[in-house]
């Protein structure tokens, strides 16, 4: 009987399909295991991104019509700085530079590549390939590619999330199409717009800033500017994975930030966090809500005050986000109502399924939790009451993923 991989090739017969071995695929995550990473999403990103290489390497070294012997750009002792923090891996043939984007996705419609692989001009690549890994058939298809040109002109500039996407029938099947492309063209000299520079003092401000330990990559936090100037440069981005390493030797178990729901009445918000209204209205690159907000879904809100947060659900789901909302409503006897909801961003209609939405106890017990379903536009927790002083967190879990916000309700005396 013919697998469903088995059936697919014979349906795309276009399309490149490799295998890896058990050995092959145990073997990288244990080489993965042995290395520390910030949270489990930049493990889990190293590991595919790992075992998509190896595995494409392998092909590429069995090709008889290359001429020279494929390179891991920059070097392979480097690579951790770079999934640590986003997806993706280039290979450099000649002088073509092709940037592997794999996913677990089975059914991904869009081919989505991290904003740095784009406008950095020095990791701008020629061609950009989509990669879908299946490691319990142990094997991996290369969708398609497209190149960078198309990639600005054609595709999707999702400045939510900083990628640029590509729909997947827009892609190139065929590789052979792209060698051929290389051969009689050679490697197009790419037109990309350089980034501001970054002083010194400048970097070590922003290093300092994103030396934290989170269950994300920091890459949304500044805007794309500064972070593309500051990880361009091999020595600030290996000092911020090194000083990433060190937080996980001095305190393995992150310090629990409490975020005070007192300042929000007093319209002051924590890093990270803004005002409903503020949210809705920047023009912010990083900040561009989806259109869900602004189609009526949360009205009636009956809230006096309501803060947003961004979450980077990590980078095994293509750096896809979800905005948590939080609002208050002032009670008698010092007590605070509180509603969280959590919705889709960069203009997805629905919350990626099985994502699931939690109310925890100081003490980490789960007094709610609500799982999205497959076309759940939002979901919601049940209202509930806190008093003054009271302590609670909120947590996001999506597979590998999860997140948790630690919240508590200060008043200001009158």
């Amino acid at each position: 009987m013919k697998s469903n991989r088995d059936d697919l090739a014979l349906i795309c017969t276009d399309q490149l399909f490799l295998e890896f071995s058990v050995a092959e695929r145990e073997e990288v995550w244990q080489q993965t295991e042995s290395r520390k990473y910030a949270n489990t999403s930049a493990r889990w990103n190293a590991y595919l991104n790992c075992l998509c290489l190896n595995t494409f390497l392998s092909y590429l070294e069995s090709e008889p019509d290359l001429h020279s012997k494929p390179q891991v750009w920059p070097q392979r002792n480097e690579l951790p700085s770079f999934w640590q923090v986003l997806n993706g891996t280039a290979i450099e043939v000649d002088k073509t530079r092709l940037v592997l984007i794999p996913t677990e996705d089975s059914e991904f419609a869009q081919l989505c590549v991290p904003r740095e692989w784009v406008d950095i001009p020095d990791w701008a690549g020629n061609y950009y390939l989509a990669v879908e890994l299946n490691l319990s058939a142990c094997s991996m298809r290369v969708c398609g590619y497209t190149t960078h040109q198309q990639l600005r002109r054609q595709g999707k500039y999702d400045c939510f999330d900083e990628t640029y996407c590509l729909e997947t029938e827009d892609l190139i099947e065929d590789l052979s199409v792209m060698w051929a492309a290389q051969e009689l063209y050679h490697s197009t000299i790419l037109e990309v717009e350089p980034l501001p520079t970054l002083s010194a003092s400048q970097a070590q401000t922003l290093l300092q800033n994103l030396n934290k330990a989170t269950a994300y990559s920091p890459r949304l936090d500044v805007p794309f500017s500064q972070w593309g100037a500051l990880i361009a440069q091999p020595q600030w981005r290996q000092t911020l994975y090194s000083r990433q390493q060190q937080q996980l030797d001095i305190a393995p178990t992150p310090n629990k930030t409490l975020i005070n729901l007192g300042q929000w009445l007093q319209d002051v918000f924590e890093v990270g966090w803004l005002s409903l209204d503020a949210f809705l209205n920047t023009d912010s690159g990083n900040l561009v809500p989806a259109s869900g907000f602004r189609q009526g879904k949360l009205t009636p809100r009956n809230v006096a005050v309501e803060g947003v947060k961004l979450i980077d659900l990590g980078m095994q789901l293509g750096n896809q986000s979800v905005a948590l909302l939080v609002g208050l409503t002032p009670e008698a006897e010092q007590k605070v109502g509180i509603r969280v909801q959590l919705h889709p961003t960069g203009g997805k209609m629905y919350l990626p399924p099985n994502i699931k939405l939690a109310l925890l106890s100081q003490g980490g017990k789960i007094l709610q939790e609500f799982q999205s379903r497959s076309q759940d536009n939002f979901i919601q927790l049940k209202r509930f009451i806190c008093t003054r002083g009271k302590h609670f967190s909120i947590q996001i879990t999506l597979d590998n993923f999860s997140i948790k916000e630690n919240f508590v309700i200060e008043l200001q005396d009158d």
